[in-house]
């Protein structure tokens, strides 16, 4: 049994170990994808453009008729435009998408 100064390092190294790996598997397993995906929204609602389909975070989906600084809007339904804060937009999906019930 080691006794000196370095006995207890390697003891006290032993014991918080296992915690710092713990700490940087947290990182890298949550946070960092987290901060990612966060990272690609911002850009793709920095990115929505005039006819854009968009789905809201209420589970709306419509058309983007207007871009404003921090507001769109967005027709829902024929002739029926809402106005909505950029950061309520939830999705946005390509334009160019044919959605599964549409017929082409």
């Amino acid at each position: 049994m080691p006794t000196g100064a370095d006995g207890g390092m390697t003891a006290m190294l032993m014991n918080i170990g296992p915690i710092i790996l713990i700490v940087v598997l947290f990182y890298f397993l949550i946070m960092r994808p987290q901060s990612q995906r966060m990272k690609q929204h911002q850009a793709a609602i920095a990115a929505i453009k005039r006819g854009d389909t968009v789905v809201l975070a209420s589970g709306a989906i419509g058309k983007v008729t207007r871009v404003e600084e921090a507001e769109i809007n967005v027709e829902i339904a024929p002739s029926v435009n809402v106005r909505v804060v950029k950061s309520m937009v939830a999705e946005v999906r390509n334009r160019t998408a044919i959605a599964a019930n549409d017929k082409g």
